[in-house]
């Protein structure tokens, strides 16, 4: 396998923002979320779209390059078995003990739910519907909320098993070689289907974490995944990135401006005023085209800069290249349960969320370190090895390994 150490930093850039992300969802004025604070901000709503359009597409395409970089195509029935149980373990794990507290905090602030978490924890485990609006998922019986991201790359690692004799046929390593070796092809082929998708599927199919159905996203998430994987193994991609690197940024930019550009004027426009009378295709087009844009761009340009300034041997990496799994599985219900309990104390708009992202940052980095890093059983439950073994490294995340 070969190590690179940009795309080690990289991952857990990505899932830091991630929690970060999170303890911004509780506070950005209407958007979604499992519980909200009373100190919500609508101008929150511009910094978290500008993360919000590619953070997960990181992910995806992270965990298709450390695919790629394992090189696992003449071992692939123990290479789906590895990834099978470092996934699907920890996702059930998850699911029946770290998601709970979530579902249960979402309930009884909506007063659906009664208080008592052991009531709620043993009606929960027996996966029977709830009344209507419990909670995310009540039809479901049990939820797995921010953990659909492992169910989706278990999906795609499988499929992309499958596919791997066919990837791996010559005249295909032709084809990609030439994607990667031509700025157009390279900026323009992703591009163009993540525009497909969203021009064809998101109407039809909006996103629902559900994993049946899902299309819209599948596509988009597959494809990114799918690129990682491919454009990985061709040293020219990652000669050409780095070429780029100045190039997509700046295309990145001048997207997203576009693409913020026309939703401030959405906001902004009189009824009365002559814009208002254009084509509603013609508006939906461009925000649709430069989001597509913005995300692929933006994509590329975090590869190339990530390859110059991350591809060293930080002391920190090995550490927290083992930390992120078990971070990602508990930095949510850290987040929930925080905030239900600082929400009866008024504590403003500042204090508040400073406690809540330090409380679950501490609470993360002492689960992890006193807890799950030192317990041989609780390990493989968190995606790790069952021994930490001579190099911390050794454990890195099932969600980039697969």
């Amino acid at each position: 396998m070969t190590r690179r150490y940009d795309i080690d930093a990289l991952r857990v850039f990505a899932f830091a923002l991630l929690i970060l992300y999170h303890t911004g969802m509780a506070y950005v004025d209407d958007w979604g979320f499992h519980l909200k604070s009373v100190h919500t901000a609508e101008w929150l709503q511009w910094p978290m779209l500008f993360f919000n359009r590619w953070r997960m597409s990181l992910l995806f395409l992270i965990s298709g390059i450390a695919i790629a970089l394992m090189r696992p195509e003449g071992r692939l029935l123990r290479f789906a078995g590895l990834r099978t149980w470092r996934l699907l373990l920890p996702l059930l794990f998850g699911m029946f003990v770290i998601v709970p507290i979530q579902p249960y905090c979402e309930g009884v602030a909506n007063g659906h739910v009664a208080p008592g978490f052991g009531h709620f924890l043993l009606r929960y485990w027996q996966v029977r519907p709830w009344p209507e609006g419990s909670f995310a998922g009540w039809q479901y019986g049990i939820t797995w909320n921010h953990l659909w991201y492992l169910a989706y790359l278990w999906t795609y690692t499988l499929a992309l098993a499958l596919l791997m004799p066919v990837l791996g046929l010559a005249r295909v390593r032709r084809a990609v070689a030439g994607v990667a070796t031509s700025p157009t092809l390279l900026i323009g082929i992703p591009f163009a289907l993540l525009l497909t998708w969203v021009i064809w599927l998101e109407p039809i199919y909006p996103s629902t974490n559900t994993l049946v159905g899902d299309w819209y996203q599948h596509a988009k998430y597959a494809t990114v995944f799918l690129a990682g994987y491919l454009l990985a193994r061709e040293p020219m991609f990652w000669e050409r990135v780095v070429a780029l690197r100045r190039t997509t940024l700046w295309l990145a930019l001048a997207a997203v401006g576009w693409y913020m550009g026309l939703r401030i004027l959405g906001q902004l426009l009189p009824d009365d005023s002559p814009l208002r009378q254009w084509p509603e295709p013609f508006w939906d087009l461009q925000v649709r085209t430069t989001q597509s844009l913005y995300v692929w761009t933006a994509l590329l340009a975090i590869l190339g800069w990530g390859k110059v300034l991350l591809d060293r041997p930080f002391r920190w990496l090995p550490y927290c290249t083992e930390a992120i799994y078990p971070w990602y599985m508990l930095h949510q219900s850290l987040i929930i349960a925080l905030l239900f309990w600082l929400k009866p104390l008024q504590l403003g708009p500042w204090l508040e969320p400073t406690l809540l992202l330090g409380g679950t940052v501490a609470g993360c980095l002492l689960i992890h370190e006193l807890l799950i890093r030192r317990t041989r059983w609780l390990r493989p439950l968190f995606g790790l090895r069952a021994d930490a073994g001579p190099s911390p490294r050794s454990a890195a995340s099932a969600m980039s390994r697969a």
